[in-house]
């Protein structure tokens, strides 16, 4: 009966954002909300990966980093070793995933707020060194990145050269929509494992977990490596649509956001980041009516539904469930 909710559900999700949306925005004419929804997707993927840093007990701030990372890898492969775009989506999130593990090495094994201390500035670490670097082009950045070509396998075409479409927005769209879905299957994948239940014996009682022979380091550094994947291949994403990366395109505060959308959507909830990401992202526009006083009652707002709704907007659910 479980099993068969979760596949409507699914079946639902998959239904409004392939079909629903689309459809709605072709009625209403709004085709600059397809690059809107197109950045939602990607930076729901980069808050996945914080999440799942959140599902070890552990605070990462720095997840910025490793999408200005994967964006910087994707974007060299393309011009200059004249790699399809499809091929460095993996390669940027391993990429992410090998520097996490030399990071994470040294930093998980410590107890505390250490590894919170270090993510800190690691997405300014990652800026700074776009910016020094000379492969990396320095403040001027990488442009004209080609736009996503043809992928084909034993000669049948999977994906058509974007640049021959009609309407590459859409195109757009339905990429980051499928990178999303597939990114939020394999979180679920992975909490719902012996993986995510090691997982999750770190986030209640590590020493509990140390005494049954968890190796609690080694679990660290795994889930920090899929955090950092799942950035890179956020970053990758992006300079897809933009065709452009600059030092500045990722900052500490969409580090900060990244963290915000898994609280604001539910830390509990395999995909509060979507939402948070989704509610986060509007909200923010929304509020831009408001002139010079957009921050502030943006920080309010957020500190109001923190203390209303601490375990996320997705706790709502479960409070309609107790009432029944």
């Amino acid at each position: 009966m479980k099993n068969t909710k979760h596949l409507a559900s699914l079946g639902v999700f998959l239904l409004a954002v392939f079909l629903a949306i689309p459809a709605a925005i072709a009625a209403s004419g709004r085709v600059d909300l397809y690059y809107t929804l197109t950045a939602v997707a990607l930076l729901s993927i980069a808050s996945a990966g914080v999440w799942l840093t959140f599902y070890i007990g552990r605070i990462n701030i720095g997840q910025g980093a490793y999408a200005l990372v994967g964006g910087y890898v994707s974007a060299l492969l393309i011009t200059r070793g004249d790699v399809s775009f499809w091929w460095t989506l993996p390669l940027s999130g391993i990429f992410c995933a090998a520097l996490a593990v030399l990071i994470g090495l040294p930093i998980l094994r410590l107890r505390g707020v250490y590894f919170a201390m270090v993510t800190l500035v690691l997405t300014e670490v990652a800026r700074l060194a776009a910016l020094a670097l000379p492969i990396t082009n320095g403040a001027k950045g990488i442009t004209s990145i080609r736009m996503p070509s043809e992928l084909s396998v034993l000669g049948i075409t999977l994906i058509p050269d974007f640049t021959t479409l009609e309407n590459p927005k859409l195109a757009f769209y339905w990429m980051a929509a499928t990178l999303m879905t597939v990114t939020y299957a394999v979180l679920w994948r992975i909490v719902n494992s012996r993986l995510g239940h090691l997982c999750r014996s770190l986030q209640q009682n590590e020493e509990l977990a140390s005494s049954i022979g968890v190796d609690i380091a080694r679990l660290r550094v795994l889930a920090y490596a899929i955090s950092s994947f799942f950035g890179g291949v956020a970053g990758a994403g992006f300079i897809a649509i933009s065709q452009s990366i600059y030092p500045s395109s990722f900052q500490s505060t969409d580090s900060v956001n990244f963290m915000l959308n898994c609280f604001l959507g539910g830390l509990g909830y395999v995909l509060g980041p979507m939402l948070g990401t989704l509610l986060l992202y509007f909200g923010w526009d929304l509020l831009f009516a408001t002139g010079r006083f957009q921050l502030l009652i943006y920080s309010s707002l957020m500190i109001i539904l923190m203390l209303l709704l601490p375990n996320g907007v997705l706790s709502l659910l479960d409070r309609k469930g107790d009432r029944k």
